[in-house]
């Protein structure tokens, strides 16, 4: 008798592709990572533990078994590779849009966020990115280099316009970051109206959400490549996720998780609760979730 065998994917999600319509993928690229590396490993950790949670959300009322999901696994990028890795994201993303699915990407380091964006951009009109980080990752260029996790949204900024970026949970930057952020008016609070007054801005318009998980403190969540003390705890976080539920969300990507430094594991539950919870909370079918395509 031949035995079955399990590939993981993520909280045992097994849609075929072709009926699904939200896709996972994992992008294993930490290239540009300037302190602690690892985070290209992150993707099938969290999937290995994701079988440690229930795919019920008793908060939501919500399961991620009614949804059609398909995990298709991590993109094969090349290690060191930086611009090839970049191309080989956006093509498996502008794949996955173009049938029309809602993609949730897993990182990674940020800078995975800018293909994906991009991608994003050539479908929906006046795109808003929602950013939640410890660092405001608008450095021009650092250390010689202008692709970068520390210049990814400054390369966003550049693609969906000032006023299209919405930042939250930063904590950690330049006099010149800062400088731009109160320029542009990108720099949002925790508190309800200030919550509040960005989903003013944002309205009915399409939106993206990257989520750097150093915007929790490094005491609940240190397994991370750049740790900043000061930050928020979970349920801060879930609180703020859920209170952006009624926003018109057509992607979104988790990053920055290093599973070489989360020597107990806890970091990968987290993550991979904070994923169930945000699929479950921005999840739309896709007719809904293509509302300006081009």
């Amino acid at each position: 008798m031949r035995p079955n065998f399990v590939n993981p994917t993520f909280m045992g999600l097994q849609t075929p592709y072709n009926q699904a319509k939200a896709v996972l993928i994992g992008c294993t690229m930490d290239d540009t990572s300037s302190f602690r590396p690892g985070s290209r490993f992150a993707p099938n950790n969290i999937r290995c533990n994701s079988i440690a949670i229930e795919s019920y959300s008793p908060a939501l009322g919500s399961d991620l078994e009614d949804i059609p999901i398909a995990d298709l696994g991590d993109i094969d990028l090349p290690c060191g590779k930086k611009e090839r890795s970049l191309d080989k994201i956006a093509q498996t993303a502008g794949d996955i849009l173009a049938d029309k699915k809602f993609l949730v990407a897993i990182g990674g380091e940020h800078l995975i966020s800018l293909p994906l964006i991009t991608e994003q951009n050539k479908i929906h009109h006046s795109l808003n990115v929602i950013h939640l980080d410890a660092h405001s990752d608008l450095r021009d260029e650092y250390q010689g280099e202008t692709l970068s996790h520390a210049t990814v949204m400054k390369r966003v900024m550049e693609i969906i316009g000032p006023k299209n970026l919405y930042q939250i949970g930063i904590r950690s930057g330049t006099k010149n970051e800062f400088d731009l952020m109160n320029d542009m008016g990108s720099l949002y609070g925790y508190e309800e109206q200030d919550l509040a007054r960005m989903k003013y801005s944002v309205g009915t318009s399409p939106c993206y959400i990257s989520l750097d998980l150093d915007i929790l403190d490094p005491g609940i969540f240190p397994a991370t490549g750049t740790p900043e003390p000061g930050g928020i705890n979970f349920n801060q976080l879930i609180n703020i996720l859920y209170y952006m539920k009624d926003l018109n969300v057509i992607g979104i990507d988790v990053v920055e998780y290093n599973p070489l430094l989360d020597l107990c594991g806890q970091c990968s539950i987290i993550a991979a609760k904070l994923i169930r919870e945000m699929i479950l909370v921005f999840y739309r079918q896709a007719d809904v979730a293509y509302p300006n395509q081009r």
